[in-house]
């Protein structure tokens, strides 16, 4: 399993429209074969902060999503929103234990 956390630092001016942008991706995504999870979130402590938890079966379901048309309209238009580069960070899962 592969999973992935990432951060999009958007600007405050700008938040309504990023977060408008989150329901179709997130819908999209959800359908995708090999997405186990999806969700979309913002920072308790920073509101202007969209964080992104994804779990996928495998490196090739990740690489579908990143080729996704869903992703393509999000990812051309959250741009001119962000005040920095998003962080992504990629976890390879080798076993899972629900608690």
């Amino acid at each position: 399993m592969l999973v992935v956390h990432a951060s999009f630092p958007v600007d405050p001016a700008h938040r309504d429209d990023a977060l408008e942008l989150l329901p179709d991706l997130v819908e999209g995504s959800r359908a995708e074969d090999g997405v186990i999870e999806y969700r979309a979130t913002t920072d308790v402590t920073d509101p202007n902060i969209i964080r992104f938890f994804e779990r996928y079966e495998d490196e090739e379901a990740f690489a579908a999503h990143g080729q996704s048309d869903h992703f393509g309209t999000f990812e051309d238009a959250v741009g001119e929103y962000l005040t920095g580069e998003p962080e992504v960070v990629q976890f390879d899962v080798d076993s899972v234990t629900e608690r």
